[in-house]
This record gives structure tokens, sequence and C-alpha cells, in this order.
């Protein structure tokens, strides 16, 4: 069984963001209709959430480490865009997160563009009438041009679900490095409702209406060279990013949510370099090679329905490594993104799941338990079997 249900989190004032897993062609239908969302509805909900709508802010993370962050723009001068080849060479855009000095850098960034904004809600909620400008000034807890805190540390690289901006992994992106990671969120161009660059350019999505020829394995193979573009430009001799002395090129992992997350396997597959791979109830639309990924670590992270998919039972007995299935109850698909969190700061919940900030808080939890234990050789009770600090997370072993 493929999953490819919407996760309707019905944010009827801000984010009803019905989430497309990338699995079948109904992946690339057109969002489901939506109920209208006027004025009223607007204020009715301002009524419920009161003085914390103005106020939404993601939550703090966790790890000792202050955040800072940095915003890239990459060209690959030797690949054309494979979406829309008129464009010329592939251009990306990707947020740093990364451990800093306390007290450094500037004011918290804004969540998204006021554009990026307008076009996820556009998308996702046609007709809302909820502002774009209070969507994109969500708080945040990175420091933009924060010093870097001294040492190297491990790098992780985020992607995210197909039609969703970087900035809806956020949250994840910032607890990782508050725990002693860089961290490099990637967003692919012409696959999210909205991505803006720094010339003042805004690209929609080429692909999200129409699947491209070869399908969602298409995506994953495209998404597979946007990282190790990436992981060129911050690991060559001449890095992109200014603080690339930072990263120990001997530790990376990659993670990602849903068509991110079926990327991270098809990325391992062609890369190397990437040691250790998360997928966050992502469909899986490439094999494990013949030869598996050579004894490197991974992690199935997944909703309560997650073993009805196919595609993960089949990856799970063609992994060769180290490996774990998590699945998380009381979930859905959107649970692993910034998603529900946003949900509930304008007063909107589902009360079939557990809370937004318990599944923001098990996301980080698991994620960076992983990459501790793959990363950094700390040893995780937690991906070894029941544990009473964690009992919505069910774990397969081997």
């Amino acid at each position: 069984m493929t999953r490819i249900r919407r996760t309707a989190l019905a944010v009827v004032v801000a984010l009803a963001l019905p989430l497309p897993l990338i699995g079948a062609s109904a992946a690339f239908a057109a969002p489901a209709p939506a109920a209208p969302v006027t004025s009223a509805t607007v204020s009715a909900a301002s009524e419920v959430s009161g003085p914390s709508a103005a106020q939404a802010r993601l939550p703090r993370p966790t790890g000792p480490h202050a955040v800072g962050r940095g915003t890239l723009h990459l060209v690959d001068e030797q690949r054309q865009d494979p979406w829309v080849p008129a464009a010329g060479a592939r251009e990306l855009m990707v947020s740093m997160y990364y451990p800093a000095r306390p007290g450094t850098g500037g004011p918290p960034a804004p969540y998204l563009t006021t554009e990026e904004a307008r076009l996820l809600l556009q998308e996702k909620v046609p007709g809302s009438a909820f502002p774009p400008e209070r969507l994109a000034a969500v708080r945040t807890w990175a420091h933009p041009d924060a010093r870097p805190a001294p040492g190297r540390f491990p790098l992780v690289v985020l992607s995210p679900g197909f039609t969703l901006p970087r900035a809806t992994l956020t949250g994840l992106a910032e607890d990782l490095a508050s725990r002693g990671y860089v961290v490099a969120l990637v967003d692919h161009t012409y696959e999210a409702a909205g991505i803006s660059f720094p010339d003042g350019r805004t690209l929609t999505c080429a692909i999200c209406e129409q699947p491209p020829a070869g399908g969602e394995a298409a995506i994953t193979g495209s998404r597979a060279k946007d990282v190790s573009f990436v992981l060129d430009r911050l690991t060559g001799r001449h890095p992109g990013w200014q603080y690339a002395r930072m990263i120990d090129t001997t530790r990376i992992g990659m993670a990602g949510h849903s068509a991110g997350g079926a990327a991270t396997l098809t990325t391992m597959a062609a890369d190397n370099r990437v040691r250790a791979g998360v997928n966050m109830d992502g469909t899986f639309w490439d094999e494990v090679p013949a030869q598996g990924l050579n004894g490197r670590p991974f992690l199935m992270l997944g909703e309560e329905t997650s073993g009805q998919d196919q595609s993960w039972q089949h990856t799970w007995t063609s992994l060769d490594g180290w490996r774990r299935w998590l699945s998380v109850n009381g979930t859905n698909h959107g649970s692993f993104t910034d998603l529900p969190v946003l949900a509930a700061l304008v007063g909107v919940g589902d009360p079939d799941e557990i809370s937004p900030e318990r599944a923001e808080q098990l996301t980080r939890t698991c994620v960076a338990a992983f990459f501790d234990q793959s990363l950094k050789g700390i040893a995780q009770p937690l991906l070894d079997g029941p544990s009473p600090a964690n009992p919505e997370v069910v774990v397969r072993l081997p």
C-alpha cells in the first residue's frame, strides 16, 4: 500500500496545508478543495488563539549551543535545470544552521519571505484570507551571521517534502544545530510552491501539477544530484560558505521528509560521502543497490501506519547495515515537519493526533538520537527498544 494520504491540518486561518506524500500520480494532483476561508473565520480564530497568533514561534531548540544561520545561493554551472531547461544552470537556495557563540548575530530571521508565504497559502489553502505576512513572521531561533562556536562538527543535509519550502524543516534544523551539528537545509528549485532568491525573484513549482518524465524517481534522482552539488560546495577546496571550516567532512548525514526522505536513500546510493540517512515518512521510489549501502546505517521514521507501505517493507529487508524502523503512534504524514506546530499556534489542532509540540519533540529526539549514534558514536537506548520517556515510539529491530 502506498501512502498518498493528504494531511489535512485544517488550519482554517493559516495553514490547512493538505500535504501530498509523494508516492503515486495522485501526489501531483491539485490540492483537495478546502473550505472557504473568509475574514470572519480569521477573526473568529484570532479570538480563540489570542495574542499567541501574533507572536507565533517555533519551539525553542533543546541543545546547549546558540544557533547561527547563513543563506547560500548556489549555481551549478555544470548542470542544466532539469525541470525548466530554459532557466539555464541549476540554482539552489540553502540555509546553513550551525552552533554559534551566544549573544552574536542579528535578530532571528523571518520564517519565510512574504511572497513564499503567499504562494504556500495559495497552493494549499486557495482563497485563504490569512495574511501571509503573519505566516512569514513566525519567530525562529537562529541568528543570522552569528559567530561560529569553536570546533568541528558533523554535517547533516535536510531535504523537505514535495511542494514544501525548506522552511518547513526549520524546527528540526535549529534543534540539530543547537546539539552540535552543522545543518544544510536545501530548497529544490521548481519543486516547492515558492522559493525566493536574493535578487528578488520567487520561483514557483514547475512540476506540481504534472509529473515529469520518469515520474517520482526522476525527482529523487534530481534531488540526489542537488545534494551532491551542495556537498561539493561545502567540502571542496574552495568552499562556498565562509564557515566551511566548521564541517567535519568525515561525518556527513542526510535526512528528509516525504520526497526528501526517499531522496536520502537515492543520495546515499550515489554518494559515499553521506555516512548515515533518515527517511521521515516518505515512500521509497528507488531500490537499494544490489551491493546495499556498504553497511551504512539507515533510519526509517514514520507515522503509525507506515507498516502498510510496501516500499518500506521491501526497503527494510534490503538494507545491509545497521537499521531501525521507528513508528510513532498518534502521528500523520505532516507530524515530522513544523506544520502541526504552526497550526496549533493559531488555535487549531487535530484531536486525533498527539499534540504538535509532542510531535516536534519526538521528531527532534529520534533524528538526533540516530545521528548522535551514527555520526558521533554515542549509544542511544531509544533506538534499541521501548523507552519509558517516549512510549509513542515503536521500535522495529532487524
